[in-house]
């Protein structure tokens, strides 16, 4: 395969991944489609858990929003890192770690990614759901508002380059004058936000950057068409960062004035004025959360059928993304998802060390018959270790219980400051750094 570059302002995303990645976003496109995916209805509900991380010691509100600042910086930071090797090979993310691994053993994460994005997609159509009926109540039927988001996202899947381009020309504007009237409408009413202490600020920060870090195992998917590394990067960490920090800003103020019950968060919003109409621009752009997650969840699959013609499988993930949508109980799913999704961090630690570090970039083999790279593996699976050992946060109920008592086996006494994701991406790059030289003994005896 070739990453040959496409620059025709109006080209589409190739059928097949024998055909060469267009190249044409720039820093723009990137900025607005991440700033975009940093705006979400769970971001209003989400400040819940950046203002009050422990329950019962809710932070400052300029605790909160210096919180959101640092976790959103140092989350997009790792996502930026994983577009960039996008955008040098043309290569999606799953592709990417053919790479790293080698094709065979890039399947396994790549199962666990489709898993995840079919589960996060499903989950994303329910909230549109609900923030459908926030505004018309059950006049319309939830499941008809699942369908009718699941149709607007396979229709944006279709062409997924037209839709970022439609979402930098349009949809971003009508957002952030969304976010901006809203902003005023809701701290004119005074919400108390200033009461609080700076004694869980660093679990604040844990929570914001797992936020951030859960579009990692994406992020090569849409930076393989931009037409710079500097444009991918600085995209994802300005572009998501701005609009997180201002999403989780606005969510304490909703939450201030609704008591902090995350159920009736919406409920301002709905309530100010001109707010059903503005709520609604919010309500219509969460497809593109569903889109990015149908999209991925499209790429993913191509790694394991590369002439595999992705409209067809967007239509098919759709149309499951749907269903699940429509019966099964997607909030149980929840913990699920977080547990595959522990998963990437580390993964992707490993890739960028290697990548950048370790010299990877000049001879990175994304060929269908790449060949296995098992030392590789070592890291990740100790990061991902290191993730479950450092993590509070609770999840299912026998995972958590095992966990608990690797704990206690090894007597490790979890810290406030302690951080999960970053504990999982320094083990993982550490130990990479430390398996370079019998890496490169092998490679030099092959």
């Amino acid at each position: 395969m070739t990453s040959a570059v496409v620059d025709d302002a109006h080209a589409e995303v190739p059928l097949t991944l024998e055909e060469k990645a267009p190249r044409t976003l720039g820093l723009l496109d990137q900025g607005a489609f991440w700033a975009n995916l940093g705006v979400s209805l769970l971001g209003f509900s989400g400040a819940l858990f950046l203002l009050d991380p422990l329950g019962g010691k809710p932070l400052t509100f300029t605790a909160a929003v210096l919180a959101a600042v640092i976790g959103s910086l140092v989350g997009t930071a790792m996502v930026g890192l994983a577009a960039i090797p996008g955008t040098r090979t043309g290569q999606p993310s799953m592709v990417l770690l053919r790479g790293l691994f080698g094709a065979r053993l890039s399947y396994i994460p790549t199962v666990l990614n489709i898993v995840q994005m079919v589960g996060w997609g499903a989950f994303e159509l329910w909230v549109i759901a609900h923030g459908g009926q926030a505004l018309f109540g059950t006049a319309v039927p939830y499941s008809v508002w699942v369908v009718a988001a699941g149709a607007l996202t396979i229709a944006l899947t279709i062409r997924p380059l037209g839709a970022l381009r439609l979402l930098r020309r349009y949809v971003t504007a009508g957002v952030v004058i969304a976010m901006i009237w809203l902003s005023i409408a809701l701290f004119r009413q005074g919400p108390s936000v200033g009461d609080g202490t700076w004694d869980a600020f660093a679990p604040a920060v844990d929570y914001v950057i797992a936020l951030s870090v859960s579009w990692v195992p994406m992020a090569a998917d849409y930076a393989r068409h931009s037409r710079s590394s500097g444009a991918a990067f600085t995209g994802v960490v300005a572009g998501y960062t701005i609009a997180q920090v201002a999403c989780l800003a606005l969510g304490i103020a909703a939450l201030a004035l609704v008591g902090n019950d995350p159920d009736k968060v919406w409920d301002p919003f709905v309530a100010a004025p001109l707010g059903a109409l503005f709520f609604g621009i919010l309500v219509l752009r969460e497809a593109d959360q569903s889109f990015a997650n149908v999209y991925s969840t499209t790429v993913s699959i191509q790694n394991l059928a590369p002439r595999a013609d992705r409209r067809a499988i967007s239509i098919g993930v759709g149309v499951l993304t749907t269903l699940i949508a429509l019966f099964a109980d997607v909030n149980s799913y929840g913990a699920f998802l977080s547990v595959i999704g522990a998963v990437f961090v580390p993964m992707f630690s490993v890739l960028v060390v290697d990548y950048f570090l370790l010299g990877g970039a000049a001879r990175w083999n994304t060929a269908e018959d790449a060949p296995s790279r098992w030392l590789m593996v070592v890291p990740w699976i100790l990061g991902f270790t290191a993730y479950w050992i450092v993590t509070s946060t609770p999840t299912v109920e026998w995972w958590d219980g095992f966990w608990g008592k690797v704990r206690d086996a090894l007597g490790f006494v979890h810290q406030p400051w302690m951080n999960a994701a970053l504990a999982a991406f320094l083990v993982a790059a550490l130990v990479t750094v430390a398996l370079s030289v019998p890496a490169r003994r092998l490679r030099s005896r092959r």
